[in-house]
């Protein structure tokens, strides 16, 4: 009985650490970065084992766990992460240190850069931009031309949209809606001593 506990322990912990994913040999470079096409192991989700995928840079920019993908043209580079079920697809790029996590999709032409965090069941889309500090989650939406940066916030079910910018120290929350040409800056102000 022990050694059929063993077996089955140690065959569960090889199950485990199956990679869902490999880097192929194609590669190509994309700001000075060379990249590689990720091809699935196995099935998940939408993904067929033998299917390829976007490109990433290196095994720690996407995670073999949960059911997260980068998809087509899709590049993930720098320090950049993707994880849990979260998916990138399009032409979208994520990079620098920037982190896609949750069920958050970042797809068509949108950047995450910098020290970005999309989360939660976030979207960003089209042309956006979501950069520096700036924080995506709840079901929040970010598209069209928009940009988001700073240490913006926008959450819960807000939309940023259009060519809206949202910087600095802004927090759009709730069911708001930034869009077309609106600006939202809000910064800290110094207080002489």
């Amino acid at each position: 009985m022990a050694n059929f506990i063993s077996n089955n322990l140690s065959n569960k912990s090889k199950v485990c650490k199956m990679k869902k994913y490999k880097l192929t040999e194609n590669e190509q470079v994309v700001s000075g970065r060379t990249l590689y096409q990720i091809q699935a192991l196995k099935s998940f989700r939408d993904v067929k084992k033998g299917e390829l995928g976007g490109w990433i840079e290196k095994e720690s920019n996407l995670s073999q766990e949960g059911d997260c993908w980068v998809y087509y043209n899709a590049r993930v580079f720098g320090d950049a992460e993707v994880f849990d079920n979260a998916m990138v697809f399009g032409d979208a790029r994520v990079s620098g240190f920037a982190i896609v996590s949750g069920y958050a999709v970042v797809f068509s032409h949108a950047v995450v850069s910098g020290h970005a965090l999309v989360f939660g069941n976030a979207l960003v889309s089209d042309n956006a931009r979501v950069y520096g500090n700036g924080k995506i989650s709840g079901y929040a939406g970010v598209s069209g031309h928009a940009v988001v940066t700073g240490h913006a916030v926008v959450s819960g079910h807000a939309v940023v949209s259009g060519n809206a910018l949202v910087s600095g120290n802004a927090i759009i929350s709730g069911h708001a809606l930034v869009s077309n040409d609106d600006i939202v800056v809000i910064s800290n102000i110094g207080v002489k001593k």
